[in-house]
């Protein structure tokens, strides 16, 4: 299959020129479309002309006709559609729509093709819906193609007076992500997050196509993951027996999300944030509940892995590797952030270690991490870490090592410039805990650290390739918005989250220059028209996640809403 490009901005126009405030989230690569009705009659069915069929695809088949029937989203108009009476009166009947593969294309199941290694996942597609309601075609080099394209298909419909049509006939969409990294990151140690958060959260990264759920499941204060070969951690670690995930659990969230495009990146930050292992190994843990806190961490409580002892590296690399096999993905992260050496300068047991062998705490920190990350990569495991353990310290991590950058988007240049493949995942833009006050006891002016609250809007902003070279430009995989949850529960979740957390995932699958090279989504928007034509969009899904059962927060009153360009500031 052979796609078109087309700059970024021309499709968007399209797009809004049709009708006003249609809108897809993210935006395809190349869109045309048209001005006339198409209605889904109640013959309407799906032909999946793919032979034997994985169960996954039959699932997502179903799930799309659930949305069909069941989203009943009125336009975000005046009248919620009731002046289009007459275009679905006169509406042409869409006979169904047809899935293939294009010729030559494997079948595997969707779950398979979501945890190949990043660049080789295939999510492209083609849908043609023709104005004449004869049967509309999707057609993919792959099941995940198939399931982006289906993503897309249900964004077209809406619903008015028992009706679901589209204005849009014909419509032509070639499509494909700018960039295979799509994440979503959320921290389940501050606070407990039961299954059902999590996989109606994994719904919702697959509706905005974001493709990897980055699972920061442990930390300082909680550790509520079960591990077989070490129960006691969890016996110990966890908040209560209630508030732990099971290795059944895991493995259910692993195969609920690659049944929706998605790969599940598991975290298990070492040798900071560990403090919780004090519970089970206090001799595994150097400066454990130390006071004042703040010298030794940068939040409660202290403690980290004495990593210069031998048996505590066996211990780290043993749980690592002991978790790392359960898991299909090819990628792990173990962390690497906010070590603080306050803790180790004042600990005697790692003071004398270091004496005896004649290291350094940076000598000691590489054998650490080369223990760690050796157990990964013998699984066939690509080692992911955050930026400190590339910029703050003097080690030897892989080429294939994948770096997080999350304290100043600025710091991106300095990894890509030691070679490193990076995500984006920077707190100045896409960190959602962001500006809701200090969260410490006693500190009644208190502010978040980082401060301010990082609006959608602000989010969206974010260029992904500022102040790269162009022959640095792939060393960018993506990008991933995050949720750490000092001040986040199950029963905030789904408010805090969405719909800010689609902006990362239309920057990261759209963004592309006329030449379809990644593109600063500021460029491909000119303003002053774009702002408000992307909060269009924007409205339109977060409507729609709140048809599908998902508490978005508003982001205008619904007069605004309903009155394209109202509401602007220069209206």
């Amino acid at each position: 299959m052979i796609l078109l490009r087309s700059p970024r901005f021309l499709a968007f126009a399209t797009l809004i020129g049709a009708s006003g405030v249609w809108a897809l989230w993210p935006i395809p690569a190349s869109l045309e479309t048209g001005t006339s009705a198409l209605t889904l009659p109640s013959s309407f069915a799906i032909d999946v002309a793919v032979p034997n069929a994985p169960w996954d695809l039959l699932q997502a088949v179903a799930q799309t006709q659930s949305y069909l029937e069941n989203d009943k989203l009125g336009r975000l108009v005046v009248g919620r559609g009731a002046n289009d009476s007459h275009a679905i009166q006169n509406g042409t009947p869409l006979s169904g729509l047809k899935l293939t593969l294009a010729e030559g294309s494997q079948v595997a199941s969707i779950s398979s093709e979501a945890v190949k290694p990043l660049g080789t996942r295939s999510e492209e597609y083609t849908l043609v819906i023709p104005q004449d309601g004869s049967q509309a075609t999707l057609t993919a080099n792959s099941t995940l193609g198939l399931y982006r394209g289906l993503t897309t298909f249900t964004q077209l419909w809406y619903y008015y007076n028992d009706v679901v049509y589209t204005l849009l006939a014909p419509i032509t969409i070639v499509d494909e992500p700018a960039y295979p990294y799509r994440g979503f990151a959320l921290d389940t140690a501050r606070n407990y997050f039961p299954v059902p958060d999590l996989t109606r959260t994994l719904d919702a990264m697959s509706w905005v196509k974001l493709n990897t759920f980055h699972w920061h499941i442990t930390d300082g204060q909680s550790f509520p993951l079960q591990v077989s070969l070490y129960p006691e951690l969890a016996d110990n670690g966890a908040y209560s027996p209630q508030e732990v995930y099971t290795e059944d659990d895991v493995q259910y969230v692993v195969s609920y999300a690659a049944a929706r495009g998605i790969d599940v990146l598991l975290e298990i930050d070492t040798p900071g944030h560990t403090a919780i292992i004090g519970t089970s190994y206090p001799d595994y843990v150097a400066c454990l509940d130390a006071s004042p806190w703040a010298t030794y961490a940068n939040e409660p409580p202290a403690g980290q892995l004495r990593f210069a002892v031998p048996e505590v590296v066996n211990f780290t690399a043993s749980l690592i590797s002991s978790v790392a096999q359960t898991l299909v993905s090819k990628y792990f992260s173990t962390g690497g952030d906010e070590l603080n050496t306050n803790c180790y300068v004042n600990d005697t047991v790692t003071q004398q270690q270091l004496n005896q062998t004649g290291m350094t705490l940076n000598d000691a920190l590489n054998t650490f991490t080369q223990a760690t990350h050796g157990a990964l990569i013998a699984q066939g495991k690509t080692p992911v870490v955050w930026e400190e353990m590339v910029l703050d310290w003097n080690l030897t991590l892989s080429n294939e090592t994948i770096v997080m950058v999350w304290i100043s988007s600025a710091d991106a240049v300095a990894v890509v410039e030691k070679g490193f493949r990076i995500v984006q995942a920077p707190s100045d833009y896409f960190y959602l805990d962001c500006g809701a006050g200090a969260w410490l006891g006693d500190d009644p002016t208190g502010n978040s650290w980082c401060d301010p609250f990082k609006t959608w809007s602000e989010s969206y902003t974010f260029d992904p390739l500022a102040n790269l070279t162009e022959a640095q430009y792939p060393l960018v995989l993506g990008g991933e918005q995050l949720l750490w949850t000092e001040q986040s529960g199950p029963q905030n979740l789904d408010p805090i989250v969405w719909p800010r957390a689609a902006s990362s995932a239309e920057i990261f699958w759209s963004a592309r220059q006329p030449s379809g090279a990644p593109l600063n989504v500021s460029e491909a928007l000119p303003l002053p028209h774009s702002h408000a034509s992307v909060l269009r969009c924007k409205q339109d899904i977060r409507y729609r996640m709140v048809q599908r059962g998902v508490n978005a927060i508003q982001l205008q009153p619904q007069w605004c809403a309903l009155r394209p360009h109202a509401c602007d500031l220069d209206a």
